[in-house]
């Protein structure tokens, strides 16, 4: 059932994006088969959630047959001189394998081990799916939401102090050297999840069973739920709204921005040196390729997801935890990408999603229902705040500002009291299962 929701949905979205002019998620998926993938780390990691379900056998012959199929075709493009200029040179591989995997249960597999392998399968092209179909979904907001609400955010940040400004400036007097450390923090978030849930996942093999919960499930509600927000608030940003776009960068950084924008757009050149003053909000008119996708921030989300779900591992991946959402946070406002009140409301659509679904699991226990209601009227008070107050919030910074950090924390709060002290539901352990090889 699951199954054909989700391939629905991508259909849905498929038809979404040829209706503006756009390829969709299943058209571009299909290309990677032969093309080189837009993201190769991520197709890996998408194999990685895979193998959980195999024994080490099968681990190595899976990972040696990615492998060699994309040297097979690194020589072939070699051989005739087709040079890779989008995307990474490997990748394909591992999205043979995959769809390689989803073949043999089919065919070959019976019963719970065909479900397991199927459940394996899933959950890595539900990884590489779902990063397809938010980009298509980022093309989309650009297309369809002409105006954007930047100057009612810019104006609510007063509350804040500019924390976007300031880190702007902070990002920017490191040069290369701190633009290109962030931008590797921020670039690969999803290698990130998939360490942590790998670490979550990792006795799925021997106890022929998934936990009841794990970050996936919340990173994936997470991409799905953020959108539809995009579409009632679009906001492109304050490098953009306020600034060159990504032109800041490439004189930085000799990068090559992979958002083009054009800076005529922008309200004014401001960031991040100058911040906007307080005047009253209106919408704006921009481009047709900037992505509305500021509020809330899901970088900040998914990173306070893995924060979350790290803190029940090791030292080291605790460690490793802290420092991704700190460094994330560093990056979505040294860029320029999102304002200080989006990642207010970042933190709290996650405490809020993740509070959810745990209760979903205890089934709707009245305190985790409790603590899902307060969060979402948290947030939505946010929005409404942000839409219609802005100006208050930027003329009394010292009211509104504490006032923003309080109801952020009192969520945070109440997740640590109502959670904190509690593992993720799982289900019954089967009776232990043989283990047939993969081929």
């Amino acid at each position: 059932m699951a199954a054909v929701v989700a391939l629905g949905f991508f259909v849905a979205m498929e038809c979404v994006a040829r209706h503006y002019g756009l390829t969709g998620p299943l058209t571009t998926q299909l290309r990677e088969f032969v093309h080189p993938p837009k993201s190769g780390p991520l197709l890996y990691a998408g194999l990685a959630l895979m193998m959980v379900v195999l024994t080490w056998r099968q681990r190595f012959i899976a990972l040696g047959a990615a492998i060699g199929i994309d040297l097979a075709l690194v020589l072939f493009r070699w051989l005739f001189d087709i040079e890779v200029t989008h995307g990474h040179p490997f990748g394909n591989g591992a999205l043979w394998v995959l769809v390689a995997c989803a073949v043999v249960a089919l065919t070959r597999r019976t019963g719970p081990e065909r479900v397991l392998l199927l459940k394996g399968v899933g959950l890595g092209l539900l990884l590489v799916a779902g990063r397809k179909t938010g980009d298509t979904w980022l093309l989309i907001t650009a297309k369809s939401r002409h105006l954007v609400l930047d100057p009612y955010l810019a104006n609510a940040d007063h509350a804040l102090g500019n924390p976007s400004w300031i880190m702007g400036r902070l990002v920017t007097a490191t040069g290369a050297v701190g633009f290109n450390f962030l931008d590797t923090i921020y670039g690969q978030l999803a290698v990130a999840a998939v360490l942590v849930a790998l670490y979550q996942l990792r006795n799925v093999a021997a106890e022929r069973r998934f936990p009841r919960h794990h970050l996936v499930r919340t990173f994936l509600l997470i991409g799905l739920l953020g959108p539809a927000i995009y579409m009632i608030f679009p906001v492109v940003g304050p490098v953009f709204a306020y600034g060159t776009g990504t032109d800041h960068w490439a004189s930085i950084a000799l990068w090559s921005p992979q958002i083009p924008s054009d800076g005529h757009w922008a309200v004014a050149n401001l960031w991040p040196t100058t911040p906007p003053p307080i005047s009253a909000p209106h919408s704006i008119p921009f481009d047709g390729i900037t992505p509305r996708n500021c509020m809330p921030s899901l970088h900040t989300a998914w990173a306070v997801a893995i924060f979350i779900h790290s803190r029940s591992g090791p030292r080291l991946l605790r460690y490793g935890g802290t420092f991704w959402l700190i460094a994330t946070l560093c990056a979505t406002l040294g860029f320029g990408y999102h304002y200080g009140v989006d990642l207010v409301a970042g933190v709290v659509f996650t405490l809020t999603i993740e509070a959810g679904l745990r209760s979903f699991d205890r089934g709707w226990d009245r305190s985790g229902l409790r603590l899902t209601a307060y969060g979402a009227t948290v947030f939505v008070a946010l929005l409404v705040s942000y839409r219609f107050l802005p100006v208050t919030m930027a003329e009394y910074p010292w009211l509104a500002g504490p006032l923003l950090l309080l109801a952020m924390g009192s969520v945070i709060y109440g997740y640590l009291r109502t959670e904190g002290g509690r593992q993720p539901a799982t289900a019954p352990t089967p009776s232990p299962q043989p283990q047939p090889e993969l081929l």
